[in-house]
């Protein structure tokens, strides 16, 4: 079984029972992303589920997708009432689930999916999809638990692969520098390079006190823009972190 499978199972369990917790009245209450509803964000994610799901099952057939069928997907998913937005979430979300975990080794090593010009494997696919489940799963918690934090195994499996994010999102402020960060639990340095309009962040051992110390969860929402003053744990040390603030504001 792919390691990022695991936690994507917890994620998806997780949903579950935020939204188990929510009453009807709640689903048009705004999540975290100020402009999407929490029934926007169990739609996006349910939408994700469908279209993830046809794409997997076109590979294994050996067909193409059809082109239209994503812009089909929303404008459905778009057009269903907020309750039925977040009931068929949590359906479609388990349906990708199991029919990823019910792929053979051998379906995971032969898989590839391109988006856009990038091309990705299983498990490059299953941490797409768990980067995007934590993360709006949190912008629904957080709405009811202002201390909701990410689980600290997908942080830390969303870090394996997060200069990618980072090296498409992130918006320097100033001149270039060098800035080192710790993350705690688990313990990994970094360093993220900043270009006059670039940014690369390397996995390197970082010597001596870093410039920000920060639990991993919490970094993963720096880069994901859901790190606010008000989000903020106390164990976040430094004096730079108003400054990545404004480097990843979120996408």
């Amino acid at each position: 079984m792919s390691d990022r499978l695991e936690p994507l199972g917890a994620s998806v369990a997780r949903l579950n029972d935020v939204v188990a917790a929510l009453e009807p009245s709640d689903y048009i209450s705004r999540a975290y992303p100020s402009e999407w509803s929490i029934a926007d964000t169990c739609s996006h994610l349910g939408s994700g589920a469908v279209i993830s799901r046809r794409r997997f099952e076109d590979w294994a057939a050996q067909r193409e997708t059809d082109p239209s069928f994503n812009s089909s997907v929303w404008d459905e998913w778009n057009a269903k009432d907020p309750s039925d937005q977040v009931a068929e979430c949590l359906t479609n979300d388990a349906a990708l689930l199991s029919l990823l975990q019910a792929t053979t080794d051998e379906q995971r090593s032969a898989f590839q999916m391109a988006m856009g010009p990038f091309s990705f494997d299983f498990d490059g696919m299953v941490g797409l999809r768990l980067s995007e489940h934590a993360l709006h799963t949190w912008d629904i918690e957080v709405v009811g638990d202002p201390g909701a934090t990410l689980p600290t195994d997908a942080a830390n499996v969303i870090l394996d692969s997060v200069q990618f994010i980072v090296a498409r999102t992130a918006k320097p402020t100033g001149e270039p520098q060098n800035v080192t960060i710790r993350t705690l639990d688990p313990p990994r340095d970094f360093t993220l390079i900043l270009g006059a309009d670039t940014a690369e962040l390397v996995e390197s051992p970082v010597e001596g006190p870093a410039d920000l110390e920060l639990p991993a969860e919490s970094f993963v929402r720096l880069i994901y823009g859901r790190l606010d003053a008000e989000h903020t744990p106390a164990q976040v040390t430094g004096d730079v972190l108003d400054e990545l603030r404004l480097v990843f504001p979120g996408f």
